[in-house]
């Protein structure tokens, strides 16, 4: 990339994850920062097929710092799936004299920009509670939704005491377990069933009618929505231990609230990051938090292999809830 930068855009894709707005935020004010002009794109590759295109500015992104989902909305786009689409969003783009994009979002929202990266620079930030682009340590919105989901545990554990009851809680986490690990661990469940790692409802069981007999009379157990529904796994345990069950869906909970300090902070530093790489005049690039450091990376990264699954930790959830 040899021209001057001078217009970015930039736009938020795929599910909404907590502290996307402060990267956001972070783009907007550092591109202006350094004398860029920045234009915020709506409702993702949707709204940039359509043109919905405007100019941000410092006062644009006030007061959205701490602020959950994303101003700028998302949607899922059929058509950027098409070379049509691809090619309307480019002519968008080339026609609001845009240089470089930065795409805050899942590994389907990168796939989305490189199918425009021969005719625009592109950074992207990893924006998604699940916590499943390789590269990077922590994507945005996770740790959010780990919280989240220990609160909710937290209160529903109540609920278990008072009437001794086993509470199968199903969380977000279709092809990776990590939020039910994470929150599974740090709120004490009893069982952890993830995509990662078969189960035996026997030895469920098993754990149930000991905890029992040592005088324990209810139970957590966290359920990534990918290991299997929830009201089934409910069903069997009740029918094979003839223990009192309830199930408890979380789902769409989990992507909203405020983001954490930590979210808040990696979501800022990545956004501040992707403008470096744009006054860089690098493309195909990832911000990427290692180490705890914001890095960039090669963006095609995002779509390597996944790190093992976290054995050693569910092992010792296993070991920690016997």
């Amino acid at each position: 990339m040899s021209r001057d930068i001078k217009r970015i855009g930039v736009l938020t894709s795929g599910g909404d994850a907590p502290g996307m707005n402060a990267a956001l935020r972070a783009v907007v004010r550092k591109g202006i920062f350094h004398g860029l002009r920045v234009y915020g794109i709506s409702r993702g590759y949707e709204g940039l097929i359509h043109g919905e295109l405007a100019e941000m500015s410092l006062g644009s992104v006030a007061d959205i710092v701490l602020r959950g989902g994303t101003i700028l909305k998302t949607a899922r786009s059929a058509e950027m799936m098409t070379p049509e689409g691809q090619q309307k969003a480019l002519e968008q783009l080339h026609k609001h004299e845009i240089d470089a994009l930065v795409v805050i979002g899942g590994d389907g929202s990168f796939r989305g920009a490189q199918t425009l990266a021969k005719g625009i620079q592109i950074v992207g930030i990893p924006g998604t509670i699940d916590n499943d682009i390789p590269g990077t340590d922590l994507t945005i919105g996770f740790d959010t939704a780990v919280n989240t989901v220990i609160d909710a545990v937290g209160k529903i554990r109540d609920t278990a005491t008072s009437h001794e009851r086993t509470f199968v809680v199903e969380v977000m986490g279709r092809h990776c377990g990590n939020i039910a690990l994470q929150a599974g661990i740090a709120c004490g469940a009893e069982s952890i069933l993830v995509p990662e790692i078969p189960f035996e409802y026997d030895e469920i069981c098993e754990k149930l009618k000991r905890g029992h007999q040592r005088g324990k009379n209810h139970s957590i157990i966290i359920v990534s929505e990918g290991a299997g529904s929830a009201y089934k796994i409910g069903e069997e345990l009740h029918s094979r231990s003839g223990f009192d069950t309830r199930i408890t869906i979380l789902g769409h909970l989990q992507r909203g609230g405020n983001p954490s300090a930590l979210d808040a902070v990696i979501a800022a530093a990545m956004g501040g990051k992707a403008v470096e790489i744009i006054m860089s005049k690098e493309t195909n690039k990832m911000t990427a938090y290692v180490n705890q450091k914001v890095v960039s990376i090669p963006l095609d990264v995002a779509y390597g292999e996944m790190p093992p699954f976290n054995r050693e930790l569910y092992d010792l959830a296993n070991q920690l809830s016997i």
